[in-house]
Formats: C-alpha cells, sequence, structure tokens
C-alpha cells in the first residue's frame, strides 16, 4: 500500500507536487483506510474475507477498464488511447470470475472437498480470454493476466491470514502491511530529498535508486521491529527477508506503472479520494503478498516461525 504522497503515477512528474487541497484528501483518505484494513486483519473471518474479495472485485474492475482501451490511430504518441466502448460485457465476466475464484476458496463445502484452487486460475484466465476475445481480440489476452493478477495475490491473502499451521496470520500479514507502507514512504522520503539517477525513467519518472535504497532500509527497519516484538531469535534474517521484499514491493509498482504507461493513462480509477484507484495503493502489496506466501508454503508454516 502506498503512502498518501507517493509518486508512482507515471504521468505525475509533469504536474509537480499536489496541491495542499489534495494532499489533505490523501491523508484523510489514508486516515479512513488504514484503521478498516488493520481492524479487518485482527478480527479475521469473515471480515477480512469481506474485505479482500470487495478490492479483489474493484481491481478487477479497474483492470478490465484499463484493458479494453486501443491506440489512437490517429495519434502516434505513446500515451494517445481512445476508450472502447465495449469493455463492460467483458469486464463483467472477468469480475465475476475472479469473485467465483474467492468465493470457491472460503466456502466451507469446497474446502472439505480439498478443491485445488490454485489450479482453477488458469482455467479462469482462458474463461476471460474467450469472454473477450470477440470484443478484443488478441488484446483479450490482458483479461486473461488480470485473472491472475487480481486472484493469486488475493488468495495468498487469505491463505495467509487463516495459517492454520503456526497461528502466526495476524503477525505476518501485520509485518506486511507494515513492511509496504515503510517501504513506500522510504523510497519517497529518499527519493526526494536526495534524488539522484532514476531507477526506471521510461516506466514511472519519479523513482530514483536513492528511493529504492531508502525503501529497503525502512523495511529492514520493519523487520527489526518484528522480531523484537516477537523475540525472534533470527534478527539479522529478517531484517535481510524484509529487505529483499522491499525490493520485490517496488517491482510490483513498477510493474502497475507499466501496465497504466502502456495504455496511457495515470490512475487505474479515482475510486480513493486523493490516490487514485485500488490498483494504485496495493501493487506493492501484490507482489508482496504472493513472494511471502510462496516462503511460506515451502516452510510449512508462516516465515516469522521457521527464518
Amino acid at each position: 500500500m502506498a503512502p498518501p504522497n507517493s509518486p508512482d503515477a507515471p504521468a505525475r512528474a509533469s504536474q509537480g507536487r499536489p496541491g495542499r487541497s489534495n494532499l489533505v484528501t490523501r491523508i484523510l483518505s489514508a486516515l479512513v483506510l488504514i484503521p478498516v484494513v488493520a481492524a479487518a486483519v485482527w478480527a479475521g473471518r469473515p471480515w477480512f474475507d469481506i474485505l479482500v474479495i470487495l478490492f479483489a472485485g474493484l481491481m478487477a474492475w479497474e483492470w478490465a477498464r484499463i484493458s479494453g482501451r486501443r491506440r489512437d490511430p490517429a495519434d502516434p504518441s505513446p500515451a494517445a488511447r481512445l476508450p472502447v466502448g465495449n469493455w463492460t460485457p467483458a469486464g463483467v465476466i472477468l469480475v465475476l470470475l475472479v469473485l467465483l475464484l474467492l468465493a470457491i476458496d472460503r466456502c466451507p463445502g469446497m474446502a472439505a472437498l480439498d478443491w485445488p484452487i490454485w489450479l482453477l486460475v488458469p482455467g479462469a484466465a482462458v474463461l476471460a480470454i474467450l469472454g473477450a476475445w470477440s470484443a478484443h481480440g488478441s488484446r483479450a489476452l490482458w483479461y486473461g493476466l488480470g485473472v491472475f493478477y487480481v486472484a493469486v495475490p488475493s488468495l495468498a491473502l487469505l491463505w495467509l491470514r487463516d495459517d492454520p499451521v503456526t497461528g502466526l496470520g495476524f503477525e505476518t500479514l501485520i509485518w506486511i502491511l507494515a513492511l509496504v507502507i515503510a517501504t513506500d514512504t522510504g523510497a519517497y522520503a529518499a527519493g526526494r530529498s536526495i534524488g539522484g539517477p532514476k531507477l526506471a525513467p521510461r516506466i514511472s519518472p519519479n523513482k530514483t535508486w536513492s528511493g529504492l535504497c531508502g525503501g529497503i532500509l525502512a523495511a529492514a527497519l520493519v523487520g527489526l521491529t518484528a522480531a523484537l516484538w516477537l523475540d525472534h531469535a533470527s534478527i539479522w534474517k529478517l531484517m535481510i527477508l524484509s529487505g529483499v521484499l522491499a525490493v520485490i514491493e517496488q517491482m510490483g509498482d513498477l510493474f502497475e506503472s507499466a501496465f497504466k504507461r502502456r495504455f496511457g493513462i495515470k490512475d487505474s480509477s479515482h475510486i480513493i479520494p486523493g490516490h487514485g484507484g485500488v490498483l494504485d495503493r496495493v501493487d506493492g502489496l501484490l507482489a508482496v503478498s504472493v513472494a511471502v506466501a510462496a516462503l511460506d508454503y515451502l516452510g510449512k508454516g508462516s516465515v516469522l516461525s521457521w527464518l
């Protein structure tokens, strides 16, 4: 989750600093969102499930709107696009498929049958492509990618919160959320104060190598805090892992920025006042959640218990 003042959108470089009123709006939105998310993480089922499913539906809707845009043949500039009027049917299919995957995962009856939910994602992606093909042709592949991009991290977050093996689901998610927020905040602070060479100027002109280093340092401090909080024996290991996850978080941020730049837009939507869209806020979280879920799966339990 990016902080209120994170300059991650590719078009923001030309706009300068956000106005005071916009900054206040961002801060107020964050003050509402953060407690709601924290409360849902603490409460667990069904509240955390509801929150993840709601956000997943919104992310799928945003992805469909972006993917339903095409290049303006009369304007060769990279950002020139014309909206496609018939994106809605394919978008509805994408949203329903993502919600269906999460519903199957959360349904007690399906869980009892040990459904291979991860194996259902490729099938849903194929259905999303077929549903969009008549209107979008080969660009329907973006709708299939959207199933993976939204559903896999959402399933990972639900699985991480459950953690029936070690019972550290709450602690793991708090560590992840704090790490993501600290990474974006540290990257912003270091990038603005130090500056220097650009990290990926063609994708996100405002990101710098100094910002990346600031994000890694901030994430490592979160790892230190988490280790002390949990009385963790391997403090340095958790700090190093947190720093590595900061790099993954920034890669997730850059991927979403590249996706938006590919279709010539600034924000995925305007659903969150002052922040843009849901995808804009959770791009780094999506990447980190998948990485941590993979580590937990390989380690047979929360990484906080065996690192």
